[in-house]
């Protein structure tokens, strides 16, 4: 009972630690906070180990289904039968239910490019369309990630346009562990004092030698790739061992600059950050309507006036919106 304890509370600061002090990643954090009380879908993308299914639980965490459940799809394992059965949806794929664990606040669809060709058909068809839900559509929230370049996979028909629509409200992008580096230090001392609890062993402080090792390797798995190293050094008690491998690796290409952190106003980058969101959404919503400017207001829930206004706005000419509906 203790560990399981100890575990649900790391866990929980875990779901809290998903951002960073490079400039990238508290723009990344002030986009979430301003869509997360929204009921937009999201997709993530980024490389495998960067965090996807984190800012998922962290998205989730901070809307306001966050009291419902967030259920986890692990898409390369999906069947049509079982993704009706996960989704908690009614034979025919669309109608849901909620059974005696309460409703679901959020699904979260990993790795959503590896579904099969039945299996996306039975999700689109379970996805609200054009903003608005009907009779029998999946209400939860859709939170999705991917690894991978979904316009590719539709250029190779793997991967349905429609649906990737339906998905792709809000993109975010993760950036890669080597490209922000200033956050390394502060991720292992997360994960030293994470694993150090979790296993029960003294927490170790690393050498400037090690920390040396662990800012210049070029993580191809990411942050994953980190905790799993920083696991290894703990449970073993000798960090010369647990990163031995990381000395035979080939060294990044440049030599990494170590200073304080660049000087930048967050204020600014939210503000940056919340106009690019706005403007993603509205040609979203144009794109989804064929540039029907009244319907787009409607999905989007503004006035016909504050669409026009946000337009000029965003510099989109008259010319450019198509139909006017």
């Amino acid at each position: 009972m203790m560990i399981n304890g100890l575990e649900s509370v790391m866990v929980r600061e875990e779901r809290s630690f998903v951002g960073g002090i490079c400039p990238a990643m508290q723009t990344l954090e002030s986009v979430l906070s301003e869509i997360a009380p929204t009921n937009i879908p999201v997709l993530f993308v980024g490389e495998s180990g960067t965090g996807k299914a984190t800012f998922a639980q962290r998205l989730h965490g901070l809307s306001s289904r966050s009291d419902q459940r967030l259920v986890n799809i692990a898409c390369a394992a999906m069947n049509p039968s079982l993704l009706t059965a996960e989704l908690e949806l009614n034979g025919n794929g669309t109608a849901p239910f909620h059974d005696q664990t309460g409703p679901i606040g959020s699904v979260f669809f990993e790795e959503i490019s590896e579904l099969d060709a039945a299996c996306q058909r039975n999700l689109l068809y379970a996805l609200p369309g054009d903003g608005a839900f009907r009779r029998g559509s999946l209400s939860a929230r859709v939170i999705a990630a991917t690894s991978r370049n979904l316009d590719e996979e539709m250029r190779a028909n793997r991967f349905r346009s429609e649906l990737y629509y339906r998905i792709n409200g809000v993109c975010l992008r993760l950036p890669a562990l080597r490209d922000r580096r200033e956050d390394i230090p502060i991720l292992v001392e997360f994960f030293l004092t994470k694993h150090s609890a979790l296993l029960s062993r003294p927490r170790p402080s690393l050498s400037a030698r090690t920390m040396r090792l662990l800012l210049d390797h070029s993580w191809p798995g990411n942050i994953r790739e980190l905790e799993n190293v920083i696991r290894k050094i703990v449970a073993l008690g000798d960090e010369q061992l647990a990163v031995s491998e990381l000395m035979t690796a080939a060294p990044v290409e440049r030599p990494v600059e170590i200073s304080e952190p660049r000087a930048y106003s967050l204020k600014q980058a939210a503000r940056a950050a919340s106009r690019e969101a706005e403007r993603e959404l509205i040609l979203k919503a144009l794109e989804h309507t064929r540039w029907n400017r009244k319907r787009a207001a409607q999905e989007l829930q503004i006035s016909y006036k504050s669409l026009l206004y946000k337009l000029k706005q965003i510099g989109v000419q008259d010319s450019e919106t198509g139909p006017r509906g």
